[in-house]
């Protein structure tokens, strides 16, 4: 398997294995394949396994298929959605995250911890759930006083070896926290064809995901691409029942002139997403989120038969998804 620079954590696979799918909460899987699966993409190359407490029971497995003892070469991942709680209760709440998050995994310290709420500039209002935008969201002057410290902390204890941010929130501020020192060290972006958060999305403005995912690379930072099928849009089926106004529900009746190619060159439309993420610039790894093994083979497949070309990738483009 090929390999890029994921920032400081330095060479790593162009795959990244992690997300709801192991955690079984992605479409239906049993304790076991999600453990055969993680076996697997050890075996197949992948050298990167990403978590959060909010993906079912990801940790846990992660603890039971390795039972403490990952292979050396191995990197881990967490994350905590801290939101915008009372600004003493930023640091305590970040270390007993990464702590139980240690504990279900059973290991001693993360790689990378992520800040997984969106950040917001402190007056801003969401178009949807703003109700809910302490829940899900963490208010600039928490991240640059509070968050950006309590990592350093964590990583002057040794309990994460690097940070980073969930780069899916308000555009102008995941901008704005890439050019803040200290900087992540990573950051995690949307990289589908559709250029689309789906039900993520609850601001306004314009989605930039291309820009971000640019201007994380030219900052330094470490990129992992996120959402390749955009939560299933980009399948032949999304494999869980959506809610008929949901904006995943949207991008997948949108997508059908996607399926429709295709079905012409004679691929499955989740291998031809995650093979053009992988073709996209700026993303040093892709994170699947697949649920078994056979999904983990089409993935690695894909990321075998290499980059498209640019005419494949223009025939994509050409059907005005973005």
């Amino acid at each position: 398997m090929r390999t890029a620079k994921l920032g400081p954590l330095g060479d790593v696979s162009r795959l990244t294995l992690g997300g709801g799918g192991i955690g079984q909460i992605w479409g239906e899987t049993s304790r076991d394949e999600a453990i055969d699966t993680l076996h697997a993409a050890v075996e197949a190359g992948i050298t990167v396994i990403d978590s959060a407490p909010m993906y079912g029971a990801c940790e846990d497995n992660i603890g039971l298929a390795f039972e403490g003892r990952p292979p050396e070469h191995l990197k881990f991942t967490t994350k905590c959605a801290i939101g915008s709680p009372e600004a003493a209760k930023i640091g305590p709440g970040l270390a007993a995250s990464v702590e139980a998050s240690l504990k279900a995994m059973r290991l001693e310290r993360v790689d990378l911890f992520f800040l997984h709420s969106n950040i917001h500039a402190d007056d801003f209002v969401y178009a949807h759930g703003n109700d809910r935008r302490d829940q899900m969201g963490t208010s600039w002057s928490l991240y640059v006083n509070e968050v950006i410290p309590a990592f350093e902390q964590l990583k002057a204890q040794g309990k994460i070896g690097a940070w980073g941010i969930t780069g899916i929130g308000v555009p102008t501020d995941v901008l704005r926290a890439i050019g803040h020192t200290p900087r992540p060290d990573a950051v995690q972006a949307i990289a589908n064809l559709m250029d689309s958060a789906g039900a993520l999305r609850r601001y306004a403005e314009p989605e930039r995901a291309r820009e971000i995912a640019a201007t994380a690379k030219a900052a330094g930072c470490g990129v992992m691409g996120i959402r390749a099928v955009q939560a299933g849009a980009l399948t032949l089926a999304v494999d869980r029942e959506l809610r008929p106004n949901s904006p995943d529900n949207a991008d997948y009746a949108r997508a059908a002139p996607f399926r429709a190619l295709c079905a012409r060159w004679g691929r499955d439309p989740a291998y031809v997403a995650h093979r053009y993420a992988l073709t996209m610039p700026n993303i040093d790894t892709l994170v699947l989120g697949v649920k078994n093994r056979t999904e983990l083979a089409m993935c690695v497949a894909a990321e075998a038969d290499g980059p498209y070309s640019a005419d494949e990738m223009a025939e994509i483009d050409g059907l005005g998804l973005r």
